[in-house]
Order: C-alpha cells, then structure tokens, then sequence
C-alpha cells in the first residue's frame, strides 16, 4: 500500500484545516497516511517554506500529497491551488456561497476564526479547567455542588480526558470519580456522590479495550487482567442500573463524540426544566 501524506495547512494554528481533514478521511478505512500539520503559514516566504515539502512528499512516496487548507488569503491560497496535490481550501468552497447568500463581501482577514473569546466566556473556561483539575480522580468532594456534571466509572474509561475536553471547549464544571476496589467490596457507589445522582454520568468500555488500555499503564497486573476488568465493568454498570444513572460506552467513540453525547444529555435536561 502506497503512503499519502496529507498536509494540513493553515494561516493560524491548523486545528480546524486538521479536524475537518480528520472528519473526512474517518471516511476511509486501511489507509497508510502520514499526517503533517503547517500552522502559521502567513508569509510568502513560509509558504515557499510549505510548497517544497509537499513537492518533497510526492517525490518521496511517488504519489500526489493531499492538502487541506483554511488560508484565506487569495493570493496565498491560490498559489498553494497550483501545487502538484490534490488542494481543497474549505474557506474557498464556502465563503464565495455565502457572499452571494448573504449579499457581504468577507473581508478575508487571516485569523478571524480564532479571535480571542470574552473575557467573560474565557474567564468561564479557565474556571471551569481549574475545578477539573481540582476534582480529578475523585480527589474530594468539596465543592462537588458547583459541578455542572460528575462522571463516574471504571478506572481508564476516559474520565479525566473527558472531563478536561468539556472545560476547555464548552466551560463546563466536570468532575469525575473513578470507581475503586473499595467501591466494588462494597457494592456501592461512594456515598458523597449519591446526593448529586442528577448530575451523575457514567463511563463504561469494553473488557477487551480496557484491559489493552491498563496493560499499557501496569503490564502483567491483576489491575490490566481481562477477568478483572470483566468483573468490575459488570459491577459497575449494575451500580448505574440500580441508582438509574445514565452511561455511555466510550469504547469506540473520541473525546469529542463523547463529550457531544454528554453536551447534547445536559442540554435536553434543561430544555425539560428538571
């Protein structure tokens, strides 16, 4: 199998260029991509800087690189469309619609999709980040009646990354407890949660994953063992059945199509007035 290089190439950090290329090779399986990402390309020079390497790509794996581009700048953008590469420019293929939709010019300004947030949204956010750090792996339970939502589950079902994800994108208060031997003798959730059952999540995954994912972090340990982990994800979805606490299976979904199902629960309490 033939190597693509994908570039993504981006007058300001390259995020949006990397998760809309993500979203669409997702589409795609067996692939043998190498991934480079090029942020800040914002002069002639770094963009003669970027258009050797993708010339560097496609003589060195004998195949046209893919480039997918957020510059906005015409005169940048097109001489990035003359590269020997397939190039899709996301702005381009939407901003000339929307112009004539709206009937504005843009202004094509670099960096617009990444202006500063409020003071008061970033405040929220550096709050929000603060308190799941605060609150991470169960560390205490003071404060827990500030959180926006308490996750809870098996120790490396994606808990903290979760937790992290929505603080930083959306200013949520996470907090999260991961579910312990302790928890499992007794057969019981930790009592300082139960007073905020409303707000608990749960975080369950697969035994087979699980136990890869813990074998990673303590190879040979009774902890990674396929029937521990077996075990204690029976127990602690029973835990969940019995307090009617709702879960989520993280084992094939992202941080992100995780905190999307959690967004979109938090959202529909709301709409309902609970």
């Amino acid at each position: 199998m033939l190597q693509r290089t994908i570039f993504f190439v981006s007058d300001g950090t390259g995020i949006t260029a990397e998760a809309l290329g993500h979203s669409l090779l997702s589409q795609f399986e067996g692939l043998k991509i190498r991934q480079v990402r090029m942020p800040f390309i914002d002069t002639p020079d770094k963009l003669d800087a970027c258009l050797a390497q993708i010339a560097a790509a496609h003589e060195s794996d004998g195949v046209r690189p893919i480039v997918v581009t957020t510059l906005v700048r015409n005169d940048m953008a097109q001489r990035l469309a003359q590269a020997d590469a397939l190039v899709m420019n996301f702005f381009a293929s939407f901003i000339a619609p929307l112009e004539a939709e709206l009937g504005v010019p843009a202004n094509h300004m670099m960096g617009r999709a990444h202006i500063g947030p409020s003071s008061q949204d970033y405040l929220a956010r550096i709050s929000a980040i603060d308190f799941a750090v605060a609150h991470d792996d169960g560390v205490t339970e003071r404060g827990l009646e500030a959180a926006d939502i308490i996750l809870v589950g098996v120790s490396r079902s994606g808990k903290t990354p979760t937790s992290l994800y929505l603080a930083l994108q959306f200013g949520l208060k996470a907090a999260n407890y991961p579910l312990i031997p302790e928890d499992f003798e007794r057969n019981a959730l930790p009592s300082g949660l139960l007073k905020y059952r409303d707000k608990l999540y749960g975080l369950s995954i697969s035994a087979e994953r699980l136990s890869r994912i813990r074998e990673e972090r303590r190879p040979g340990s009774t902890y990674a063992a396929l029937a521990n982990c077996r075990r204690e994800i029976v127990q602690a979805e029973e835990m969940m059945r019995v307090h009617d606490i709702p879960w989520l299976d993280t084992s094939s979904k992202s941080i992100e199509e995780i905190a999307a199902t959690l967004m979109q629960r938090l959202s529909g309490i709301k709409n309902s007035g609970i």
